[in-house]
């Protein structure tokens, strides 16, 4: 059994880029020590400690849409539906290991599980 190391995701709202075009379809790997600790060296977090989702973010992201590089500037411009998503699927993938959650339907109360990857919605 091999472990996973990327997870691929779409954005609830998406990241419009320089050209207008929504990226939305992405891929996120597993932190590493060093992608948790680096951001507390930076200055803007110094000043600013929420800035640490940011640098975090832009280190663990690997690819949105057609862009590879993604860069604090990148996240800064996130609609918070997308930042609140990415700030919960990488708990999932990093804290819990998992992207499933369990969930229970309000109406007929039926239980089942929930991938979280798949929520970005279309």
């Amino acid at each position: 059994m091999s472990l996973q190391t990327e997870f691929e995701f779409t954005l609830p709202r998406g990241y419009v880029d320089r050209d207008g075009i929504i990226q939305r379809d992405g891929r996120m790997r597993l932190a590493t020590a060093l992608d948790e600790i680096a951001p507390l060296r930076d200055p803007r977090v110094h000043s600013n400690q929420a800035y640490l989702v940011i640098i975090l973010l832009s280190r663990v992201i690997t690819r949105l849409g057609t862009l590879s590089t993604i860069t604090p500037e990148v996240v800064e411009n996130f609609f918070a539906a997308d930042m609140a998503y990415l700030q919960a699927l990488y708990r999932r993938i990093n804290e819990e290991g998992l992207t499933t959650f369990p969930a229970v339907c309000p109406q007929c109360q039926a239980k089942f599980e929930v991938d979280l990857v798949s929520l970005g919605g279309a």
